[in-house]
């Protein structure tokens, strides 16, 4: 089963990450995708996040009818960097592929997140490209490391088992939607969920509060 594996606050969901999800599957001829919606992100404030449920009731939504599962599975892991999420995944999960998938956006900041040489060797990346984010991506220090291990996305369409590291760049016309627009135009979107606790699609637990922190770096 080959998955990839697409992390981020999700304050909200909305028609982008389903976009560039979708895009990168048929890119990458995978057969799900996870969206990962994290507990808590320590390179981004605090201050306007909407509960946990909230936020996965938006990526749910989002989902709906497509191959992709929305989980928390961070919270019940209890791991706090991205680095022990995938170890985590890799010994819970050994019979699947998992390919990570990032905008280029985190790509930019990439060496700033813990054991991100690490995070590269555990998994291949998908980078996807987001407006205003590619120059400096390109230049970044992450980048100038991994360059070496640039392939072509037909490399990885291939059957097979996967070796890291690998990194291959996912471009298309640019989805100027946002979160934060999302937000800007409706406040108050995360009332509507209010009281409700969705069901984790890869744990299967119900979701009921924001009590845990994870991570997304």
């Amino acid at each position: 089963m080959r998955t990839g594996l697409l992390g981020g606050s999700f304050n909200p969901a909305h028609g982008g990450h389903r976009r560039i999800t979708l895009f990168a599957m048929d890119a990458l001829a995978l057969d799900e995708a996870w969206w990962m919606v994290s507990p808590g992100n320590p390179l981004k404030t605090q201050a306007g996040m909407a509960p946990l449920a909230a936020r996965m009731l938006s990526a749910r939504a989002q989902a709906r009818r497509a191959p992709i599962r929305v989980t928390a599975i961070e919270r019940e892991m209890g791991t706090r960097f991205t680095i022990d999420t995938l170890r985590h995944l890799k010994r819970r999960y050994p019979k699947r592929d998992f390919i990570w998938l990032m905008g280029s956006d985190n790509l930019a900041q990439f060496h700033l997140w813990r054991d991100w040489r690490l995070i590269a060797r555990a998994m291949p990346i998908a980078v996807i490209a987001r407006p205003g984010y590619d120059a400096a991506a390109m230049t970044s220090p992450a980048m100038a490391w991994l360059r070496r291990y640039r392939v072509p996305a037909a490399s990885l369409r291939k059957r097979g088992r996967w070796s890291a590291p690998a990194l291959v760049f996912l471009r298309f016309d640019p989805d100027p939607r946002s979160a934060t627009a999302r937000r800007k135009a409706r406040p108050d979107w995360a009332a509507a969920y209010a009281g409700a606790s969705p069901r984790d699609a890869v744990t299967h637990r119900s979701i009921s509060d924001d009590t845990a922190q994870g991570s997304r770096v």
